[in-house]
């Protein structure tokens, strides 16, 4: 079997129902642009409030996907 090389990137997404929803949006955004996606590990959670309230989810996403030479 060859050898293979991935490459790791972190995207954050966003959403103002829930972090899954965040999540998803960052790996749905990702999957536009790269190939052959493997593994998706939410590596950190938070919010972002205005006046006390919760106005969005994000997610920060690290994206791991097969690294092919040009």
């Amino acid at each position: 079997m060859a050898e293979s090389v991935y490459k790791i990137i972190e995207l954050v997404g966003t959403s103002t129902q829930s972090w899954e929803q965040a999540a998803a949006a960052a790996v749905a955004r990702a999957s536009k642009k790269l190939r052959d996606i493997r593994v998706a590990e939410v590596s950190q959670l938070d919010m972002q409030m205005k006046n006390g309230k919760v106005e969005s989810y994000r997610a920060k996403v690290k994206i791991s996907f097969k690294y092919e030479d040009n």
